[in-house]
């Protein structure tokens, strides 16, 4: 792999499962690969959903969340998904990581131990107070929203 020009912050992680740690696949990846920890497979129905574990602790830096997303193959290819995406994992959260699966395809889907199911992306986020305010300043935008812009 070649050297990885972005700079990278450490994040605590006690990893219970029996699988690597998370890791990019390739050099400019955003998302770390979660896996599937689990004793037995699961299968999820059409429209079915299951929490999978992954075995996996985290100890994020403040000021950071991580976002679990979904695979655009197991979208792509099986209508799999990360039902409330992305999920956020607060960086006082010291629980396992879960990824929350559901099938929307027309077939059952078997989720294996190992399998890579979802991915992890790391994050800063901004706080904010709100300042309240009888009306907002104009914008070209304006309350266009939905599609306002078209297709093409």
């Amino acid at each position: 792999m070649n050297e990885v020009l972005m700079p990278t912050t450490e994040v605590r992680i006690t990893n219970r499962s029996r699988h690597p740690l998370p890791s990019y696949a390739t050099d400019h990846s955003a998302g770390l690969d979660l896996r599937a920890n689990i004793d037995a497979p699961i299968i999820l129905a059409p429209g079915q959903r299951s929490l999978i574990p992954t075995g996996l602790f985290l100890e994020l830096p403040e000021g950071t969340e991580a976002q679990v997303r979904p695979r655009s193959g197991l979208a792509f290819k099986h209508g799999v998904t990360v039902l409330n995406s992305p999920g956020t994992i607060d960086a006082d959260y010291r629980g396992e990581v879960g990824v929350l699966l559901i099938n929307h395809g027309h077939d059952p889907f078997t989720v294996n131990d190992g399998d890579r199911i979802a991915q992890l992306v790391v994050a800063r986020y901004v706080r904010v107070t709100f300042a309240e305010s009888a009306d907002l300043r104009a914008s070209e935008r304006g309350a266009g929203g939905f599609g306002h812009t078209g297709t093409h």
